[in-house]
């Protein structure tokens, strides 16, 4: 026989062997397993479900494991691939047991995936560490799971809808132009007693039938007819403050929101009282060429231009809440399905951090969007619950349409809220990045969209807008029962970086 023959020979067993491993492969990845599957409803949004792996399927990921182990383990008096079988099962027994489980479980639930419309919210509750693949028999495993809401989507088409329209003023942008300025002022002392709209050094302590809740030291407060904490308002703040100087001291009581995070305290009544420390006022900056450079614009001209668009996203910003507000109404009318109230809670912070973002869009200052939050964790479990309830109308409605978000949308979003806060655009996308809000800010700009599109199909009548109301609410990120917000605490540490 020739050399040639003998290369011709090889090659025929190279090819041979090579199309024996692409036919194992490709059965491998189109093996089936006989799964038995079965779900129950155990509560609002939430399935038990039971999957059986019949030992047969067991078996063939078994011998799989083995085969990948023969070609890679390596044990001393034995070539790589020429180990026994047997040798191989007793040696790498843990390792064998560990790769089999992680595989069983990982094609188990990628099957009940493909085959099963459970629709998961999260993933299921598996407690691995327990779970032990039997020498003989079917291997069996349990878990919980929270799964979307099932329900039918409503008519969404030729809503008639009430749309509120503003147009903006010359006094509006001066009155906006004060609120954006205070952002950037310097508070200085002064030396009469505190009057209305001065800013105030307190310390404060929080009593319950005698007993001390919470104290805060040298928190400086705005002077306004509302004091919003996270759990609780006390009107008439500063009719009580007014007159007052340093080192006296006020008290007063409030009453702690039914939705509060401190469920023992919910509906109770706290007293409050406040030592007057260190009176400031306000001295906004000049609009210096420096100031206008920070805040990117070139003339006072520009900042007044700006001002006025963004009062217009503002006016734009309430006619979709508006406009939201009845579509949702509307479509959520049979949305009469129940959430797990542990869903509910865990969903808390992403649902206000949604209404942050939107308001950090339309360009609504800190203390405004503050007062807002603060508003929102007061009835914070009602105000999630149907916010949910939305998401999820709006999330099957955007998924029917083919409705996206492009890496466009989501610039454009924050180089809005960076000019708003005076930052690099870089710099909010970090900070969202970090914080996880980006996650949030995709999701909320998808529902917008899925409501434009129901707003593109609707008839409007026109109606007149409330007028602009002036900023009533001093807002701190505090609670009287003593919970301190973590995203304030995040914001601090990053700002110490």
């Amino acid at each position: 026989m020739t050399n040639s023959d003998d290369a011709t020979r090889e090659d025929d067993v190279q090819t041979s062997e090579t199309a024996a491993g692409d036919t194992a492969v490709a059965e491998a990845e189109n093996y089936s397993m006989s799964l038995d599957v079965n779900i129950e409803d155990i509560g609002p949004c939430k399935k038990h479900v039971r999957v059986t792996i019949p030992q047969a399927d067991i078996e063939h990921y078994h011998n799989d494991a083995v085969d990948d182990l023969t070609d890679k383990a390596e044990v001393p008096g034995f070539r790589i691939g020429h180990v026994p079988r047997a040798l191989l099962q007793k040696r790498f027994k843990k390792e064998l047991a560990d790769q089999l489980k992680q595989k069983l479980l990982m094609e188990s639930l990628e099957e009940l995936a493909e085959n099963h419309q459970l629709d998961p919210i999260n993933e299921p509750d598996i407690d691995v560490e327990t779970l032990d693949i039997p020498e003989e028999g079917d291997f069996v495993y349990e878990f919980d799971v929270e799964v979307r809401p099932d329900f039918e989507v409503p008519d969404y088409e030729g809503l008639t809808i009430k749309r509120p329209t503003r147009e903006t003023t010359d006094e509006d942008v001066d009155a906006y132009l004060e609120r954006f300025l205070s952002q950037y002022a310097e508070l200085v002392p002064r030396e009469e007693a505190a009057e209305k709209g001065d800013y105030v050094s307190f310390s404060i302590k929080f009593e319950h039938d005698g007993e001390a809740v919470h104290k805060l030291d040298d928190v400086m407060i705005q002077l306004k007819p509302t004091l919003r904490f996270q759990d609780a308002e006390l009107e008439g703040f500063d009719d009580l403050i007014a007159g007052a100087a340093t080192g006296d001291v006020r008290e007063a009581t409030v009453t702690v929101s039914t939705e509060s995070e401190n469920l023992e305290m919910r509906g109770e009544n706290i007293s409050a009282t406040f030592t007057i420390g260190e009176i400031k006022q306000l001295q906004p900056p000049e609009l210096s060429k420096e100031f206008l450079e920070r805040v990117g614009v070139e003339t006072e001209e520009d900042l007044r231009e700006e001002i006025q668009n963004t009062l217009e996203r503002q006016v734009t910003f309430q006619q979709r809440q508006a406009a939201r507000e009845q579509v949702l109404e509307k479509i959520t009318e049979s949305a009469d399905w129940d959430l797990p109230e542990q869903l509910v809670l865990r969903q808390v912070d992403n649902a206000l951090r949604r209404e942050i973002l939107e308001m950090q869009q339309a360009g609504f200052t800190s203390q405004e969007i503050q007062a807002r939050e603060n508003e929102i964790r007061q009835r914070a479990v009602s105000t999630t619950r149907q916010a949910l309830k939305e998401h999820f109308v709006l999330d099957r409605i955007a998924t029917k349409e083919e409705i996206t978000v492009d890496p466009q949308d989501i610039e454009i979003e924050i180089m809005y809220m960076a000019m708003q806060r005076g930052e690099n655009p870089r710099r909010v996308r970090a900070r969202m990045i970090k914080s996880g809000m980006i996650d949030n800010l995709e999701a909320q700009i998808r529902e917008r969209k899925a409501i434009d599109f129901i707003l593109d199909k609707a008839t409007f009548e026109e109606t007149e807008m409330e007028p602009l109301t002036e900023n009533e609410v001093e807002a701190v990120p505090y609670s009287v029962c003593g919970m301190v917000d973590a995203a304030v605490e995040a914001e601090e540490d990053d700002g110490e970086e």
